[in-house]
């Protein structure tokens, strides 16, 4: 759940004020269970978790931070390293996570450019694996525009993967990490979750951390019998959204 009510900032602090911009409130009911009697009616199964905390860092630690201002008044401040933060911790998470889920032949050539780079000091840009062999799926932290430019552009991902996530954010806002399961949803009701589809949920979160969950796809989801904020406008999306590719055209559905 995001809830901006109890963080809200009265005071006049710009770093302070920029919260009261991003966040709206969001959040998503999700009931799990370690039964193996339950599988046969479970839509999905987690697969795998890699949290990622960058909190033993000063700088890390600091650029989502609660504080007072010079006046007393409470709220959070976000600093000018937030996006590089969000950047390092995303790269720690990918590391852990890849040979987890990546085929052995992009672990490979993640290992031979590693080797190159490190041991015998060659220039060349490190390589970054194809995600998009490890999953159907992508739903990224909605937490703003250049957060999702910037992950697209990083994991080379294509409009349609990124439509889910995007439309969530022109759709509802910056719901924080209950945006995940907004973009979810999203998919289900366009008809694209098939049995045996992976998909990535990352997040980002203060402190700083940032968090990916890997689930299966159990069965093949039916969008007229599924219910979801969408479940009334589905067919309206996806739309064209100012300053970003035409998705429009693009998309699979």
């Amino acid at each position: 759940m995001e809830n901006i009510t109890l963080n809200w900032y009265f005071g006049n602090d710009r770093s302070m004020l920029v919260s009261n911009c991003l966040f709206r409130m969001g959040g998503a009911a999700i009931l799990l269970s370690n039964r193996s009697s339950d599988r046969h009616r479970s839509k999905y199964q987690l697969i795998h978790t890699v949290r990622t905390h960058k909190g033993a860092d000063d700088k890390c630690y600091n650029c989502v931070f609660q504080r007072e201002d010079e006046t007393k008044r409470i709220g959070i401040s976000l600093s000018k390293d937030l996006m590089a933060v969000a950047g390092e911790a995303l790269k720690t998470n990918i590391t852990t996570l890849g040979p987890l889920v990546l085929p052995m032949s992009e672990q490979l050539l993640f290992f031979v450019t590693l080797v190159a780079r490190k041991v015998l000091k060659m220039k060349i840009k490190p390589y970054i694996p194809d995600f998009k062999l490890a999953f159907e799926h992508f739903c990224i932290h909605a937490g703003g525009r250049a957060v999702l430019d910037e992950l697209e552009k990083n994991l080379d991902l294509t409009d349609w993967h990124m439509e889910p996530s995007r439309m969530t954010l022109y759709r509802f806002g910056n719901t924080s990490s209950s945006s995940l399961w907004y973009e979810l949803a999203y998919s289900e009701a366009k008809g694209r979750i098939r049995r045996g589809d992976r998909t990535w949920q990352i997040a980002f979160g203060s402190g700083f951390k940032c968090n990916s969950a890997v689930w299966k796809a159990l069965k093949t989801i039916n969008p007229a019998k599924e219910k979801s904020p969408w479940i009334d406008e589905i067919d309206e999306f996806p739309v064209h959204v100012p300053g970003v590719a035409n998705i429009a055209s693009s998309s699979k559905s």
